[in-house]
Parts: structure tokens; C-alpha cells; sequence
């Protein structure tokens, strides 16, 4: 097995921010508040402890109406109870409702949650830590999440589907179970994926509640809580925020304030903040709210009210107003006693346009974790790694890349002209030294005979290695064979593999805990995972 490792900085997959963030350049540290490093959270769990104004009771009280009917483990019961306590703190990831969990990194963002949780009781023995799952049950991008990839193929949640996807009913996933069951084969873990599938949606009346279940039975030893936002009680605790946001557009002019300095560094913007960053939800509604004149207006809708008429529904029926992208953070950590929030490098980066919004509705900014990433391998796999000579530097290059590297190495002379073009530019350097002490005139003329013997020099290097390409066209497919199967559709295999795929080759259980032990926090290396 290589043992060289992989930086996220050098992986090539991620953005220009999250690179400068992970590498804590001066310039970006103005975005966050402290850096994900364990020794900072002695800092983080002050400042939280005398400034959090969410009210445990209801956030305990919240949690136990949304877990009636779902087996609960003593140690999940345990950790919703000590969240009375002003000594305990969460540890907060968050994800869409994908069908089947999705892509394997939405089990890494979890999992990357639990081992934070223990690894800060360790270090914080007096304090007491609860890895939470934020499920993003008032999403309603729908065709986000109506699918999962399972052996190479696309399988699909055909439906029409409006509102808030928590609630929409689990009608027609058993046309999915169908085509699950024939996908995933007879093995015991196989039955096992079937059958929590089985329960999960075919027992349960909506999305939410399906995917509170599944998330439960997969992650219920370890203590994970599973918070559901889509909730009167909670959403209370938001009224005097979402006011501001109505009257002011408080969090529009906070991140509009940010957004020259992500323009400045040539940042990529996630997100931009709307005038007004709540929705208006019904059961099949979803709909953004807007300032008209003196009006508000629920866009696609003739639903329409004063500023009084609007904040007496505020007061009244909170549930009906939801958070966008913009504002949720916000509500999480209104609500939670979160220290920090854990992500995928384009959800941090967004996270990143919004410390001011936070300063200015005073709620302490989290620390932000970018989550751990993976591969995972098998032993026949790494045989073959062996076998071809490949290291991880080597496989996470893009395709042309990784070919032309190899192509050289297995060369029995020098495909590389580096050398050769260094020593042209060297000798025409001497010439334009004759040239200017002769005729200037003759500069041109020189420079065009540089730029013409370079050219031969780059087209003959690309000649050579495409007839080595061809000579050792045999093992150079074996490398692209194996390279597919790790990294499908030149992606992350964690984004496009379902965890029900690896179930031909470890028990799902086993396979958590398994990265539980392998994940190290707040390290910035690719984890290799042997299956």
C-alpha cells in the first residue's frame, strides 16, 4: 500500500478559498472568528457559554416530539439529555435529505462529527460534547436529492414534488425498493441495506421522518442527535431575528459588506444574499418573501400583507417562515449550543461571507471544519496499485496528467525536454548579449529563431510520448482502469458512491466505525481506507 499522502491543497479539489483558508493565510483569517485547531476551542466554549441565549428546555423538549416512534439509543437518549446542561456543547454537520444518504461524504460529515465530539471530550474533560446531524428538511430543491448512483447507474425518485421536501410523503419509493433490491445482489449485508431501506421509507409517511430513521439505525451508537428545523417551538427562539430581517435586511447589507473582499481575491461567491432571506412554507409551498412599496408579497403567489399583518403571522405561526441559505446557519446556532460546524470546502466557503452577518445580530461565529474526505480501497485494489508502481500523488492527477507522468517513467530514454529547452534559452540568452553590444535591430530576428527551435523541441517531445503511449498502451490502460474505479467520472469517489455499494465488501456498521477510527480531527490529509 503507498504510504505517501495526499494534502486537500494538493488535491486539486478544492477552490482557491478554502486552499488560503486551510492554510490560514493572513488575508482570510478576517473571515472567521478562530481557527479549527483543538486548542482553540477552550476560547470557543467561553465565548458560547456567556453569550448563548438559546433555551435548553425547548430545545430538549423539541427534540423528544421529533424522535416519538424512532427506537432511540440509550446513549442518543443520553445526549439529548445532558443538552440541559449549561456545560454541554454540539458539534453541528448538516445535509440535504438525499435519497439513501446519497453520496458517501454525507456518512464522512457525520462521522467527521462524532470523532470531533469524543476527541474534544478528551481534551475537555469538565465539558460535555454532542455530535448533531442538521437534516435540511426545508430544502426544496427536490431534483438535488430524488436520486442516489448505485453500480454506475442513476437510480431515481420520479415524482413531482413542491414545498418543503421533509414533508412530502414517501409515495412511490417502493418502485426504488424495487430496483434496489435487484441492484444490490443476495450477500447478508446486501439483505441488511435492503431491509433498513425497506423500513425506512416504505414505514414512514414522509421524508423527514424516513430519513430521521435511517440516519438513526445507522448512527444511533454513537450518540448521534438529529435535529429537524421544521419546527414551531424552535423557530420561535427566531422571532426577534427574523423581524429584523424583514424590517432591515439586516443580513443583506452584513454580507454585502464582505462580498468586495471575495471579488478582491478572486474568490468564487457561493451565495448572494436577497434583500429579504426568508421563505414563506406550507405543506406544497416554498416561496420567497419580497418588499413591494409597503407591501410584502409571497412571491408566485397572491398571498400579500402589511408590515403589521406580516409580523402578527410571524408571532402567530412562525413555522411558516424558513431561513434560506443565508440565514439558516444563523438559526443553527441560535438555537444550538454549537462550537463548531462542520462541512464540505463549498459549504465552509460560504460559511466564509458570513461572520459579519453574525457580528451584527451578535451570535458567535463557529469555528469551521472542513470534514474529512476519503478513499476507500480495497485489497485487490491495492494489489494492483503495487503491481503498477503508483502512488496517491499519482492517482489523484487528472487523467492526461497521470498518463503523461507515467508514460515517462516507463520510457527507457528521457521524454522530458525541460532540460533541453533550458539550454536553448540559455545559449539564445548569450545571443541577445551579442546582438545588443551589435545590432539591435537583430533583437526580432533572434527571438523568432528562439521561439521556432522551441516550438520544434515541444512538438517532437509531444510525438515521442505519444508513440510511448502507444508502445506501453497495455499497462497505461490497466492505470486508467484502476484510476476509473477510484475515481469515477474523474470525481471524489465519495460524491458519486452510495455507502450500500461497498456493502459487497463490509458490513455497514462495521464500516462507520471502522472510519470513526481512521478519521483523524482537524487534520487536512486524505484518508486512505482499506476495506
Amino acid at each position: 500500500m503507498p504510504s505517501d499522502c495526499i494534502t486537500f491543497q494538493e488535491s486539486g479539489y478544492f477552490s482557491k478559498l478554502i486552499v488560503d483558508y486551510l492554510n490560514q493565510k493572513k488575508e482570510v483569517q478576517t473571515l472567521y472568528n478562530r481557527f479549527s485547531r483543538v486548542e482553540e476551542f477552550e476560547a470557543q466554549i467561553a465565548e458560547k457559554k456567556e453569550n448563548f441565549s438559546g433555551n435548553r428546555t425547548v430545545l430538549v423538549q423539541s427534540l423528544e416530539n421529533q424522535y416519538k416512534g424512532i427506537p432511540i439509543s440509550e446513549s442518543t437518549g443520553n445526549n439529548i439529555e445532558t443538552l440541559r446542561s449549561q456545560n454541554t456543547f454540539t458539534i453541528t454537520t448538516g445535509h440535504q435529505l438525499s435519497l439513501f444518504t446519497g453520496p458517501l461524504y454525507f456518512i464522512y460529515k457525520i462521522v467527521a462529527a462524532i470523532k470531533t465530539a469524543e476527541v474534544l471530550k478528551t481534551q475537555y474533560p469538565d465539558y460535555d460534547f454532542v455530535p448533531v446531524y442538521w437534516m435540511a428538511t426545508e430544502d426544496h430543491d427536490f431534483d438535488e436529492i430524488n436520486h442516489f448512483f448505485l453500480n454506475g447507474k442513476k437510480i431515481s425518485w420520479n415524482r413531482d414534488a413542491k414545498g418543503p421536501v421533509g414533508r412530502l410523503s414517501t409515495e412511490g419509493l417502493d418502485k426504488v425498493f424495487d430496483i434496489l433490491e435487484l441492484e444490490l445482489g443476495i450477500g447478508t449485508n446486501a439483505q441488511q441495506m435492503k431491509e433498513l431501506f425497506r423500513k425506512s421509507y416504505l414505514e414512514h409517511h414522509n421524508l423527514a421522518i424516513a430519513t430521521r430513521y435511517l440516519v438513526n439505525e445507522l448512527f444511533k451508537d454513537h450518540g448521534l442527535v438529529i435535529v429537524d428545523g421544521d419546527d414551531k417551538e424552535l423557530k420561535q427562539q427566531m422571532i426577534p431575528y427574523f423581524k429584523e430581517e424583514l424590517r432591515n435586511q439586516k443580513s443583506f447589507n452584513a454580507v454585502q459588506e464582505t462580498l468586495p473582499f471575495f471579488e478582491k481575491e478572486n474568490y468564487k461567491i457561493q451565495v448572494n444574499p436577497r434583500e429579504i432571506n426568508l421563505f414563506y412554507i406550507e405543506d406544497n409551498l416554498r416561496e420567497r418573501i419580497v418588499k413591494i412599496n409597503d407591501h410584502y408579497q409571497v412571491l408566485n403567489t397572491k398571498l400579500s400583507f402589511s408590515e403589521e399583518e406580516l409580523l402578527n403571522e410571524l408571532e402567530t405561526q412562525p413555522e411558516k417562515f424558513s431561513p434560506n441559505v443565508i440565514l439558516r446557519p444563523l438559526y443553527q446556532e441560535v438555537i444550538l449550543p454549537n462550537l463548531c460546524y462542520i462541512g464540505g470546502g463549498g459549504e465552509v466557503a460560504y460559511w466564509l461571507e458570513l461572520k459579519n452577518m453574525f457580528k451584527q445580530f451578535k451570535v458567535t461565529f463557529p469555528i469551521l471544519y472542513v470534514r474529512n474526505s476519503a478513499v476507500a480501497v480495497t485489497e485487490k485494489q491495492l494489489r494492483k496499485i503495487d503491481k503498477l508502481e503508483l502512488n496517491w500523488k499519482d492517482l489523484f492527477l487528472k487523467k492526461n496528467e497521470l498518463l503523461n507522468v507515467k508514460t515517462k517513467e516507463l520510457a527507457d530514454f528521457p521524454l522530458d525536454f525541460s532540460k533541453l529547452k533550458e539550454q536553448l534559452s540559455l545559449q539564445f540568452s548569450q545571443l541577445y548579449e551579442i546582438t545588443e553590444k551589435t545590432d539591435v535591430s537583430f533583437l526580432k530576428a533572434v527571438k523568432a529563431q528562439e521561439q521556432k527551435q522551441l516550438n520544434g523541441l515541444y512538438k517532437l517531445e509531444k510525438k515521442l510520448l505519444r508513440a510511448e503511449k502507444i508502445k506501453q498502451q497495455d499497462k497505461l490502460e490497466r492505470i486508467l482502469e484502476l484510476k476509473d474505479s477510484l475515481f469515477p467520472n474523474e470525481s471524489l469517489q465519495e460524491r458519486i458512491l452510495n455507502i450500500s455499494e461497498l456493502s459487497n465488501e463490509i458490513n455497514t456498521k462495521q464500516f462507520i466505525s471502522s472510519l470513526k477510527n481512521y478519521f483523524n480531527c482537524f487534520n487536512d490529509n486524505f484518508t486512505i481506507f482499506k476495506l
